[in-house]
């Protein structure tokens, strides 16, 4: 799954990781001072950020861009000498390092139309009072600046959607290729054309896209959590609670993570269901597929039981998703009125703007979101989980390894002529 388009991929993700905590460590401790080294300072004390499409070409913002292309440059170059003949390097190396910038860039566009919902609703505010000085043109240069903003993410969401589609079919033909050249040892493994055909490029698609998430989440903390941080100066007191320091930062943090383990939780069960329903499905098509060609195949008596293992299946995963979806919808509608309920002190005391409140919104929706990534994206994971089972037993054939059990047992079956049983306790 990964070896075949990543050059020794445990050494790669390791380092990956370690080479990152270094840029990001450099970036907080000599960053700024480097950049203003080479003419490129970050914003003064007190100095608002450019709103529109300057925003992107500030400063501070060239020299996050030059940073970046540096310290790719030194991992790749010595990966590239490291395993200079691995086929795909040049898509998984490169390719992976645009994906990252892409997520950094889109973390930016938010920080952007985040500077400019301050002034604009700060604006409206006061033309709403009647406060004298508000002109037509105002407005429409903040609207010319919004419009700005949109079309740099009109051209990267293109960008990012024709990019990505290569590289996850890039990868899918990695795996592919790899597979197909171990075929022999594969041939016997039950559902081996699916897994080929189908579930590399599901991988590949799934992966691809809870990556970039992860990652899109990652830059977003690092971005908002500061800019939360120093927001928090606008709410001294919570409901119940009272002051804390920094309160919307905590809050958000732990609120999150209750989030995250609620969902992980009432989840748990159903990385194993989803791939038994893969397995079920998949002795029902099986027989299905003989059927046509073999007359004495896909008799009434034998569909019928498979497809009642394939019901009693689907039966058990509606019972869990039941209780699954009380606590991911349960929590999601708590969620969306959350920081109005802790905001109602601050309202009263009218101790924030209109623009200030959505500046408020915006950060502690980003750090939260971020933080929910499994409340998110749980169901695509149990996906992910399911898939990479079924293409375990292909590195296992591969490696000439004992195949897992649910392998071995079909195995097993196939030879004394008989079927799968949905309801053993894999």
């Amino acid at each position: 799954m990964f070896h075949s388009f990543f050059p020794k991929p445990k050494l790669f993700f390791i380092s990956a990781a370690v080479w990152t905590i270094v840029c990001i460590f450099v970036w907080y401790a000599v960053g700024p001072q480097m950049g203003t080294a080479i003419g490129l300072p970050p914003l003064a004390a007190g100095e608002k950020a450019p709103i529109g499409l300057a925003f992107f070409f500030s400063p501070d913002n060239l020299w996050f861009y030059l940073y970046f292309t540096i310290f790719v440059l030194i991992f790749g170059i010595a990966w590239k000498l490291i395993d200079r003949n691995h086929p795909w390097s040049n898509w998984s190396i490169w390719g992976s390092a645009f994906i990252i910038f892409i997520a950094y860039f889109v973390v930016q566009i938010s920080v952007a139309m985040n500077n400019w919902r301050g002034p604009f609703f700060d604006l409206l505010q006061r033309a709403l009072a009647k406060e004298p000085g508000i002109t037509d043109g105002q407005f429409y240069d903040l609207i010319l600046r919004y419009f700005e903003i949109g079309m740099v993410s009109v051209a990267l969401n293109v960008v990012t959607a024709f990019f990505t589609n290569h590289y996850v079919f890039r990868w899918r033909t990695a795996m592919n290729d790899y597979y197909m050249s171990k075929w022999d040892k594969l041939r016997h493994i039950e559902g081996a054309s699916q897994r080929v055909q189908e579930d590399t490029m599901r991988f590949a698609n799934i992966l691809e896209g809870l990556g970039v998430v992860l990652i899109n989440s990652v830059m977003t903390l690092v971005v908002f959590l500061p800019i939360l941080f120093e927001m928090s100066k606008y709410v001294s007191d919570l409901p119940v609670i009272g002051a804390i320091p920094h309160a919307l930062f905590w809050l958000a943090i732990g609120w999150s993570l209750f989030g995250t383990l609620l969902l992980a939780f009432a989840g748990i069960k159903l990385p194993g269901l989803n791939f038994r329903n893969q397995r079920v499905e998949a002795a029902y098509r099986k027989e299905l597929v003989y059927g046509e060609d073999h007359q004495d195949r896909a008799q009434p008596v034998t569909v019928g039981e498979l497809f009642s293992n394939v019901r009693r299946n689907y039966f058990r995963m509606y019972w869990h998703y039941l209780y699954f979806n009380v606590a991911r919808y349960g929590y999601s509608q708590i969620d969306a009125i959350f920081l109005l309920f802790i905001l109602v002190p601050t309202f009263v005391a009218a101790k924030i703007t209109l623009g200030i409140w959505q500046q408020i919104s915006t950060a502690f929706g980003e750090v939260s979101n971020s933080f929910q990534y499994l409340v998110n994206y749980w169901s695509t994971i149990i996906e992910l989980l399911s898939i990479h089972k079924r293409l375990v037993a292909f590195e296992a054939a591969i490696d000439d390894k004992p195949l897992p059990e649910i392998d071995q047992h079909y195995l097993e079956r196939e030879a004394e002529g008989g079927e799968i049983a949905a309801d053993r306790p894999y």
